[in-house]
């Protein structure tokens, strides 16, 4: 045990180790608190003793909740030597959560955007007091649980660390070199000497690399069998990188370099995130010094993505769900471009549906009004045309509820129609009165009374639609295969685990164990077999179901609009004959009056205004009706109040 007048701590209790210290956890001995305590070893000592107090002055300046904090400096008992007492971070660090199996193809996009604004966050307030880090990566970026249960990550490990304005230059080397900008590698890795001298920019290379692991689970930049084993084919990959690209690999032995501008299939982000993160990692893994963004530009360019708004669009023909980043003062007409180009349905076919209900954007509506989506209550894309369906990732064995609908059924053919006969119950008078002008409204309704409700038996409980999807889209068998692979993958991981401690404790390796190599093949093959004898063919089999349901969705949309049409055309048919009876019952009936006849027999000229008055009302109606067709073709809200017109005499 070793201790300092307020702190003590056990050797065996190690946190990190680094090439001039070691971290241990240590308590506080009035109040047992934890503090990580940074203690530094004989070859910290012989650096010059300005480059020891370094890290001392940096962190003393140094007061923000993405820096780990600084709360004490004491003298070690024995040795009187200093020690740093720091604030303990018990999540341990980005490298140990990229390490978890979950991660391995990188972090969740909730989780990437907290590591983007922490780090992001962290960065800034180093360049407010001109100081670079010099060795950023993930093991030095700390995680721990804020007060709002997520995860919060502070930057840490100021040995490197010093003031730097951003015109001046340092030749000094630091840095762990898989993170290292290109120019400090060739010096520091392959001991090349030369003349260059290092900006405050050399931290943007290690973020970017340091991101771009994030992000995939893996390093941008791998020669054959490793960095750290093929050195100088690592040199040439950084070195020889293509302005606009991203990462470089070396699949085979003395291969060809494959160069990528874009994130792996298998990375876990949105392909929304990825196309504003990309072009940041272009132009900050940039080996020119004089090409590479300023830290102006990187936070401006960050701090944009940051400040987006998420819209969530599931597409039913794609079965995808897609994160359309948008500012909130951004208009629906750039929002519908870039749904276009996620999804590949242009502007003019993208139907959307919120909770059941058409959706309509006015282009100038901005984004702050959007209805509120997440991933489990998105807007859907339908397209207006039908396509095929290209893909779904199907997760596990469940029952997927359809499109979220309000309890009643009444579309809006329904109400619509149920409002035009309303209407025309209320001019019965007027239908018997003028014969001539008659249109035969009612024969001309029937049929498209029973097309409707036709089309509304395929949404109710039993219907072809409900039965199809809940019979054979939505629905899928508890095979277990997604808990059978979890158990091999958590044999996987233990082997996995084991052979990482024993080459850490420079033991056999667990691989050369009798038996461990071929458990682990084993397991391997087993998983693969399940996922690709089992899985990938339930999927094929969703795919081709649920193109199979969606066409027939797409037949039924066609007899909406075609029925939504009929009615239109009724609605004018209805308009023209009431603006002919307007024009035409003044001049018949009022000579009527006037020439003496018995009024009990014909209207009188009170009755006579309430008509026109009547009309003038039912014609304003049947135009909203049309309005409403025109612009909702599927569901609407509420029924207009309807105007009742009241006769006070009976025609004879």
């Amino acid at each position: 045990m070793q201790s300092t007048t307020n702190y003590l701590w056990l050797i065996s209790d190690l946190l990190g180790q680094g090439a001039t210290a070691n971290v241990y956890r240590g308590r506080h001995k009035k109040t047992g608190d934890l503090y990580a305590v940074k203690v530094f070893n004989n070859l910290s000592f012989l650096r010059p003793l300005d480059v020891q107090m370094r890290e001392f002055e940096v962190l003393k300046k140094l007061n923000h909740k993405n820096i780990v904090k600084l709360f004490a400096v004491e003298e070690e008992s024995n040795t009187h030597h200093k020690v740093l007492v720091m604030e303990y971070c018990p999540c341990g660090s980005l490298y140990t959560v990229l390490e978890e199996s979950s991660n391995a193809y990188g972090l969740p996009e909730d989780e990437f955007l907290l590591v983007l604004h922490d780090v992001v966050a962290g960065m800034n307030h180093l360049r407010e007091y001109g100081i670079v880090h010099r060795d950023i990566k993930p093991g030095n970026i700390m995680r721990v649980i804020g007060e709002e249960g997520r995860s919060v990550y502070k930057l840490t490990d100021f040995g490197a660390a010093r003031e730097l304005e951003d015109d001046e230059q340092f030749v000094s080397l630091y840095g762990t070199e898989e993170y290292l900008h290109p120019d400090m590698y060739e010096r520091a890795v392959l001991r090349k000497d030369h003349q260059k001298k290092y900006g405050a920019t050399v931290d943007l290379w290690s973020i970017g690399v340091t991101f771009y692991h994030a992000a995939t689970g893996s390093l941008p930049f791998r020669p054959f069998e490793g960095p750290r084993r093929n050195k100088e084919v690592m040199y040439k990959i950084i070195t020889e990188k293509p302005s606009g690209t991203i990462s470089g690999h070396q699949k085979s032995e003395n291969g060809k370099i494959e160069w990528s501008t874009e994130m792996p299939v298998s990375c876990s982000l949105s392909k929304g995130l990825q196309s504003l993160l990309t072009p940041v990692l272009a132009n900050i893994l940039e080996a020119d010094q004089e090409k590479c963004w300023g830290f102006d530009q990187f936070f401006a360019e960050t701090n944009d993505i940051l400040h987006r708004t998420v819209v969530f669009v599931f597409s039913l023909q794609q079965a995808t769900l897609h994160h359309i980043y948008i500012h909130e003062y951004n208009t629906a007409a750039l929002f519908q471009e870039l749904l276009s180009r996620r999804t590949s349905i242009p502007q003019h076919n993208q139907e959307l549906l919120y909770e059941g209900r058409r959706l309509v954007l006015d282009p100038n509506r901005q984004a702050m009004s959007f209805p509120k989506t997440s991933t489990d209550n998105p807007i859907m894309l339908v397209s207006r045309e039908s396509v095929a369906t290209v893909g779904a990732h199907l997760r596990r064995p469940y029952v997927v509820l359809p499109p979220k609908v309000q309890p009643r059924y009444d579309l809006d053919l329904d109400a619509s129609y149920a409002k035009v006969r309303s209407h025309l119950n209320q001019i019965r008078f007027i239908q018997t009165s003028r014969k001539r002008h008659g249109l035969k409204l009612k024969n001309s309704l029937e049929p498209l009374e029973r097309t409707s409700q036709d089309i509304k038996s395929k949404f109710l409980p039993g219907g072809m639609l409900t039965d199809g999807w809940l019979q054979q889209v939505g629905t899928h068998p508890e095979d277990r295969n997604v808990e059978k692979i979890k158990v091999l993958l958590d044999a996987i991981t233990a082997i996995y685990q084991q052979f990482k401690k024993d080459k850490a404790e420079r033991r056999e390796f667990s691989l050369t164990i009798p038996d461990g190599s071929q458990k682990l093949v084993l397991h391997a093959s087993k998983a693969r077999s399940l996922f690709t004898e089992e899985c990938a063919m339930k999927y094929r089999l969703f795919i081709s179901k649920s193109e199979e349901w969606l066409r027939k969705v797409h037949h039924v949309k066609k007899q909406l609009l075609s029925l939504s049409g009929q009615l239109m055309s009724i609605e004018k048919e209805v308009t023209m004959l009431l603006e002919r009876l307007q024009e035409q019952l003044p001049q018949k009936v009022l000579p009527l009056v006037s020439s003496g006849m018995k009024p009990q027999a014909y209207l009188s000229q009170n009755t006579l205004v309430e008509m026109t008055l009547g009309m003038k009302k039912l014609k304003e109606e049947m135009e909203g009706v049309v309005k409403e067709l025109a612009e909702n073709n599927h569901f609407l809200e509420r029924l207009a109040p309807r105007t009742h017109i009241h006769t006070h005499t009976e025609l004879a």
